[in-house]
């Protein structure tokens, strides 16, 4: 969610969270890219630093820095692109079965709290369980509501239930 929200505070209007989980590989995969103002070249080995922020609200920026080392500590990999005036990609992987990983915790409570406060926003959603897919675009989903709020309480209510029943089934 911390990276998610960085994303948002540089201005993207279009948010894709990739959820890959493979038990064969024993690996779990996680890209969140952003189309967000981008990174500075001379800034982009400071922001996993979590006493680096450009925040004025807090002196601390944990987000990076802690799913940097949580995919260390479970055996994964953390990468980090941006190119300013583009937006972001961060990619981290752990291995599945290892002992500290941390659960996704529930997929549809978070995605349809990040919609409902960022109606302007879209969010793309993919998750795959050994090549089984469930994917989620809020562009089709707002073409489909004709108008209608996405973040009414009913259509958030509709959309995290087809969330959480959807990765129940894979």
């Amino acid at each position: 969610m911390d990276v998610i929200e960085n994303g948002l505070n540089a201005g993207a209007d279009l948010v894709t969270l990739a959820i890959v989980e493979d038990k064969k590989e024993d690996r779990l995969r996680i890209t969140i890219t952003d189309n967000g103002r981008g990174i500075p070249d001379y800034m982009l080995d400071r922001v996993v630093d979590p006493f680096f922020t450009t925040r004025s609200t807090r002196r601390v920026g944990l987000g990076l820095s802690l799913i940097r080392e949580a995919s260390r500590r479970c055996g994964g990999e953390f990468t980090i692109k941006s190119r300013e005036g583009k937006g972001t990609e961060v990619r981290v992987s752990f291995r599945l079965g290892h002992i500290d990983l941390a659960p996704l915790g529930d997929m549809g409570g978070s995605l349809t709290c990040l919609i409902m406060g960022n109606p302007g926003v879209d969010f793309v959603y993919t998750h795959e369980v050994d090549g089984r897919v469930f994917h989620l675009d809020t562009r089709d989903v707002k073409k489909e509501l004709d108008g209608f709020p996405i973040n009414n309480p009913k259509v958030l209510k509709y959309l995290a239930d087809i969330i959480r029943d959807s990765l129940a089934g894979l």
